[in-house]
């Protein structure tokens, strides 16, 4: 059953930061991963080699097969070695991490383009071996994510494919999975999934980001699974390339951001019944393709941080429970970002940046609070 739920765009400017609440993210020439020539799609922070702190994973590739690295944090914050994640060179988007085996460290599913999504076992020392793929399929696959799905205990697989249905993949607790459960529309061009219980009724359900002029869409869970129930949202014709569940108005409720290109970012505000109230947008038409959630500047709410293609990144400062949003550039290269993530890498208590760029470096920006 599908519900059509085209909301209204309420457009609020983004305000600059007062001086009071500035934040500074500072780079140096040393702050960087890879080189000019890697076509990375996204970043994760992860702690692979169980020392306590935050190493990073890069997906590298998207459509020319190019090889995965790791890059190992030096307790400083600082990445000064790497590795591949294995010698297989791949079209990557996506580097999900989690434990996958049940055995206490972090384990790989790299999702790719047009070829086999595939698991990498860690060994508990950072390095990592392909022992299968998660299923037989070969999809233009955009986006890869883990999360316990059906309540067992297990991380999950839930991929999202562009112009081929979408899917999850059961763990059965050794890492290895089940076969494909298709979400979404067959033929839907679905970049992102965001999990989470929208409707509170215990169990989760996707928010798809959709892109070539498809609606973007809320798909509710059936209690076992079955993700029939439909009810889009956005303008109905939205290009969104990244989407999010936060609660970003500490209401307990789960809220949704889009990240669009051609137009501006949106919040839509959760109910707790599976409805949203209208968008309130953040940002201009820079075209983001990538964004996350912290809390920045330390007050105790979630902001959002942005990577554009052809413009400045940015972070979106939290105010007034989610209803504003007040701007702060990131450094002053305009690059073709595809993935961001925010952790801790120093150590210092205040969520940094890394930057996942397509055709140049890929950077780290550390996080500094006015004081």
């Amino acid at each position: 059953m599908k519900t059509r739920l085209l909301i209204p765009i309420l457009t609020v400017a983004a305000t600059p930061l007062s001086v009071t609440a500035q934040l500074d993210f500072r780079t140096t020439n040393r702050l960087v991963f890879g080189t000019p020539a890697d076509l990375t799609a996204s970043i994760v922070f992860a702690d692979v080699d169980g020392d306590g702190d935050a190493d990073a994973v890069l997906a590298n590739g998207r459509h020319w097969a190019q090889v995965n690295e790791v890059y190992v944090n030096n307790g400083a914050g600082q990445f000064t070695w790497g590795y591949p994640l294995g010698p297989e060179k791949a079209t990557t988007y996506a580097v999900p991490a989690g434990d996958l085996d049940g055995d206490g460290d972090l384990d790989v599913v790299v999702g790719n383009d047009r070829a086999e999504n595939w698991v990498y076992l860690n060994n508990g020392s950072g390095h990592f071996e392909r022992v299968w793929s998660v299923g037989p399929e070969i999809e233009p696959t955009r986006s890869a994510q883990l999360t316990d799905l059906d309540g067992d205990g297990h991380l999950d697989v839930l991929v999202t494919n562009r112009g081929t249905p979408n899917g999850f993949y059961l763990n059965d607790g050794d890492g290895r999975f089940g076969p494909k459960r298709s979400f979404g529309d067959p033929d839907g061009s679905t970049i992102a999934v965001a999990v989470g219980d929208v409707d509170a009724d215990g169990d989760v359900d996707l928010v798809l980001a959709n892109r070539d002029g498809q609606a973007n869409q809320i798909l509710f869970n059936d209690g076992m699974l079955g993700f029939d129930e439909v009810r889009e949202f956005g303008t109905g014709s939205d290009e969104t390339r990244s989407v999010l569940l936060a609660d970003l108005n500490q209401d307990g409720i789960l809220d949704i951001v889009a990240a669009n290109i051609g137009e501006p970012n949106a919040v839509y505000l959760g109910t707790g019944d599976g409805w949203f109230e209208d968008g309130i947008t953040f940002g201009q038409d820079e075209g983001t393709y990538a964004s996350t959630v912290a809390d920045f500047d330390g007050d105790g709410d979630l902001d959002i941080l942005v990577g554009n293609v052809r413009g400045r990144n940015a972070v979106y400062v939290n105010e007034d429970g989610g209803r504003s949003w007040s701007e702060r550039l990131v450094g002053e290269e305009v690059e073709s970002t595809y993935g961001v993530a925010a952790a801790d890498v120093n150590g210092d208590g205040v969520p940094d940046i890394g930057f996942a760029n397509s055709e140049s470096l890929n950077r780290l920006f550390l996080s500094v609070p006015a004081r």
